[in-house]
Parts: structure tokens; sequence; C-alpha cells
């Protein structure tokens, strides 16, 4: 007489229950995480983490022996190329149980059973966490470019009017100047009175010449 599997009898009958750990096996192998009852995610966890086991060996007679459990081999194939290479250096422990609480109705206690961070599906859910926060981080980038382009017209147009201004200011100046310019300057009168003063003087000895050239003449 076969020695009866631990924990709770899942199903009518021990057909009905392998059938239910494998559908159960199936859809953590494709999403990564399922929620199920608790009793169900602890006979799952043991049955599924044999799987990977199996999986990581990458043989043929593997394969095929998986392929006896889980009819999918979409589900096969991402067992053997993505979730058991993922697990390459890890001895045991694939899966983490999380009780969640209580199922609305029957008061059932749920939990949920998901593969650790070393598996494949969990690394996507890392890369997706650190695309979100890097998009995160560039969004402020992409406000403060957006309030620079904003503030390069404003500051365009405060240029342009000191620039005016500047130009104002330097048309008033020249006109005056322009305006002054008609006046005599200071001290013109002066040096005009200090010009004729000199010629006088330099044409004084000219007369006093001519009356001593008359005198020796005599």
């Amino acid at each position: 007489m076969p020695t009866p599997t631990k924990g709770a009898r899942l199903g009518g009958g021990p057909a009905h229950e392998r059938q239910i750990l494998a559908n159960l096996a199936q859809s953590l192998f494709e999403h990564g995480r399922i929620t199920t009852t608790e009793t169900k995610a602890k006979r799952l966890r043991p049955y599924a983490e044999r799987l990977v086991t199996i999986a990581k060996r990458g043989d043929l007679a593997s394969r095929r022996r998986v392929l006896g459990t889980i009819p999918d081999k979409g589900v096969v194939h991402k067992l053997f190329t993505e979730i058991a290479p993922g697990f390459a250096e890890r001895d045991g422990g694939y899966t983490r149980i999380t009780k969640v609480g209580n199922r609305k109705g029957d008061n059932a206690p749920l939990a949920v059973i998901e593969l650790v961070e070393f598996g494949a599906p969990a690394k996507k859910a890392v890369v997706k966490e650190a695309s979100k926060a890097t998009a995160k981080a560039a969004a402020p980038k992409k406000a403060d470019k957006k309030a620079d382009a904003k503030a390069a017209p404003a500051e365009d147009v405060a240029e342009e009017t000191v620039a005016s201004e500047e130009v104002e200011e330097t048309i008033a100046e020249e006109s005056k100047t322009g305006a002054h310019s008609d006046a005599p300057a200071e001290g013109a009168e002066d040096v005009t009175e200090e010009v004729a003063e000199t010629t006088e003087s330099a044409a004084a000895p000219a007369e006093g010449a001519d009356d001593s050239v008359d005198e020796d003449a005599k």
C-alpha cells in the first residue's frame, strides 16, 4: 500500500488531486504567482519545487517527464528555458507563501504562492519597477526643460526692453550735445583778443624799421 502524502486530501480522489496540483503548478509557472487557499498553497509548494528541480537537469528525459505532468508545451518550455536557469545556483526554496487574509463568502484562508526573486518572473517584475523609477526620475527633468523653454522668451523680451531703453538714453544725450554745439565755446573771445594783440605787436617793429631807414638815407 502506498504511503499517503502529508497534508489534507484535495478533491474527490487521488486522480482529482493530481489534476488539481498539475493545474496549480501550470498557473504558477505561467504567471509567476497565484492566489489560492492556504491548504492548496502548502500542498503545491513541494510539488512545484520538485518539477523545478527536474527541469534544472535540462535533458530530454526530464522534459518528457515534466510534459507527463504539465501538458502545456509553452509553459514547459518557459520552465526549462527561463525559470530553471534562474535557479541554477539555488539548491531549493524556489517558492514563497504569503498569507493574505480570508476569502469573502466561505471565509477560507487565502495565501499567495510565488516564485522567489531568483526566478525569471520575479526578475521581470524587478525590471518593471526599475523602469518605472527611472521614468519618475526623468519626469522632473522634462518639467525643468519645459520651464526653461517658457522662461527663455521672457528673458529675451526683458533684454529687448533694456536695449531699447539704452538706445533711447543715447539718443537723448546726442540731442542735448547737438543743442549746445551751436553756442560759442567758453574762452573763444579771449583767444581772438590774444591773436589780435600778437598781430599788432608784430606790425609795430616793422614801422620803426622804416623810420630808421629814412634817417640813414638823409
